[in-house]
């Protein structure tokens, strides 16, 4: 799995569909997360670590994602579609208490 993580490729998401999504949830504006915070969520996905807001484990690798304003929710973004299912929302409260 650590191979596909290193062979992954930019995330081509249009601008003007980015300018019009939101959280499903909040409406908070969404943007691209970047490259480190990916990384990291699929470095938990690897190790069976990573729960979506329905509390069932995620087991997908992540191409990218889009993170809302306040970075508390991110919807990830598979073959370059945004998942912006509130129930397939990944929550990072325990990125923040990871530190």
């Amino acid at each position: 799995m650590a191979e596909r993580m290193e062979a992954r490729r930019p995330v081509k998401i249009d601008k003007d569909l980015l300018a019009i999504l939101c959280c499903p949830d909040t409406k908070q504006n969404v943007s691209l997360a970047d490259d480190e915070l990916i990384a990291k969520l699929n470095e938990a996905v690897s190790r069976g670590q990573l729960k979506n807001k329905s509390s069932k484990p995620v087991t997908e690798l992540l191409d990218g994602g889009l993170i809302r304003d306040d970075r508390k929710m991110l919807y990830p973004i598979r073959d370059d579609i945004p998942v912006m299912l509130i129930e397939e929302g990944i929550p990072l409260e325990w990125m923040i208490k990871q530190g």
